[in-house]
């Protein structure tokens, strides 16, 4: 904008933008009646997709998370489960009372060990990985060239690994 203000280029704009201006000018355009795209909106995308035979995009059936989107998504729902898992503990011991807690965890660890088993491991598992996946971050940021595919990938299967290894201890006992 500031060019078109300096007196002594404007003669220079004008030659520049008068051809250009025409040439967008006779561009022919696509334009829809209003019925058309009324009908046009009507139709369900998954069927217009069908109807032409392709597949919607991305094509979930035949798409596979590489691991490190896995190992990621992975982090974020064990972050969230321990916060919701620690906010309703919480919940139990207000509402319940002093040591209703206790309590409730002594009620599931007295119900056999098939479900104490399942209970350890799904409190033990989520602090392990991402408690694990915490450290992964930080060895990232402190070495960062470490970030390459295939250090990611190699990473990502060693947290998986690791974490089931670790959770095993604290759930047999």
């Amino acid at each position: 904008m500031l060019l078109a203000r300096t007196p002594a280029l404007r003669p220079f704009i004008g030659r520049v933008v008068a051809p250009l201006s025409s040439t967008l000018q006779s561009r022919p355009m696509t334009i829809l009646s209003k019925q058309s795209g009324e009908e046009y909106e009507k139709k369900n995308y998954s069927d217009r997709m069908k109807k032409t035979g392709r597949p919607v995009s991305p094509h979930v059936t035949i798409y596979a998370f590489p691991i490190t989107a896995l190992s990621s998504i992975t982090n974020r729902v064990t972050g969230v489960a321990l916060s919701f898992g620690a906010a309703g503990l919480g919940l139990v011991e207000v509402l319940g009372g002093n040591g209703a807690a206790l309590a409730l965890m002594q009620d599931i660890g007295s119900m056999g060990p098939a479900v104490s088993s399942v209970a350890k491991f799904s409190v033990a598992y989520p602090c392990v990985y991402h408690y694990l996946g915490g450290i992964r971050h930080m060895i990232w940021d402190k070495y960062p060239d470490l970030l390459t595919n295939a250090e990611v990938e190699k990473h990502s299967w060693a947290l998986v690994g690791g974490s089931l290894v670790l959770t095993l201890p604290f759930m047999l006992f």
